[in-house]
């Protein structure tokens, strides 16, 4: 049972231009949220565990929409994300509304994973590939030295609704990651895909790989997270909005040579609510299901 991977789920974030709890929002035929696709899809794959990543204060609501339903399933934990989460150390607490980020949200389950580990965003439907290639890389090749993702091909996960933002991967000829870029304003236009910067408008071609926040870890990382929160959080005093994103960690990694990052490739369309109505988009292919 122990060396069977662990999916953490990231289910704290606001929904702030969605509106309400969208993480447990019926979308499935059967009223099922966005995210137990993602559980059945991980346990099909050989996951053993999963652990939500919450705020305390959506807890009771969370467990009695969703919880309740995954921990019949598989063994299940419940981390919490709170602005002052996995800041013990620091005795004057910095001013914020919100927590600090994916990155933080992944050190707040800390002392829950004890395997190697797949980050998924609640809200975002990966399809059932990836959780294979995800499974089998987790069980078989990820070490401390070696971590995995899975990217996507850009023009299978944008949204009909309006501009995205994406991490735009640079993958070495032997299949790693050497770089993770974020590119904002990502539109389909007529002529194709562009994204949108302070220069102007740049062409990106559909099977541009990109990520999607599924990440392939061994547990290791977390004393990694911590000692780049740490840094992060001194730097940041100051700014209540900066925010500590995991490919910045995932970066800083690979540049300083600590790990190799395995790009693994899904075909499969990518869903996700960006927009309130790409809800209708989301239901209509899950029913097709």
């Amino acid at each position: 049972m122990h060396n069977k991977p662990t999916l953490l789920i990231l289910a704290a974030g606001i929904g702030s231009r969605y509106g309400g709890l969208k993480q447990v929002d019926g979308m499935g035929p059967g009223g099922e949220a966005i995210l137990e696709y993602s559980v059945q899809y991980a346990i099909q794959a050989g996951f053993g565990k999963v652990v939500f990543v919450i705020r305390k204060d959506i807890e009771e609501a969370f467990r009695e929409k969703v919880g309740k339903r995954v921990e019949a399933r598989v063994e299940t934990a419940y981390a919490f994300q709170e602005y002052d989460s996995c800041l013990e150390w620091l005795s004057e607490k910095p001013h914020r509304e919100k927590p600090w980020g994916t990155g933080h949200a992944i050190l707040s389950a800390k002392n829950l994973i004890k395997t190697p580990f797949a980050t998924v965003n609640a809200d975002d439907f990966y399809g059932a590939d990836a959780f294979q290639h995800l499974g089998a890389f987790l069980q078989q090749e990820c070490s401390p030295e070696v971590y995995g993702m899975v990217a996507y091909q850009l023009g299978n996960t944008l949204s009909e609704n309006g501009a995205v933002s994406r991490g735009v991967c640079s993958v070495s000829a032997d299949g790693f990651l050497t770089n993770v870029t974020e590119r904002t304003k990502i539109e389909r236009y007529p002529e194709g895909i562009f994204y949108t910067d302070e220069s102007g408008r740049h062409h990106l071609a559909d099977q541009t790989p990109v990520s999607m926040n599924l990440w392939g870890f061994h547990q290791s990382i977390m004393q990694e997270i911590e000692e780049q929160f740490h840094s992060f959080v001194i730097q940041n005093t100051g700014n209540p909005r900066a925010e500590f994103y995991i490919p910045t960690v995932v970066n800083n990694l690979i540049e300083a040579d600590k790990i190799k990052l395995r790009v693994l490739h899904s075909h499969s369309q990518w869903y996700g609510v960006t927009y309130p109505e790409d809800k209708e988009t989301v239901q209509a292919a899950l029913a097709k299901l």
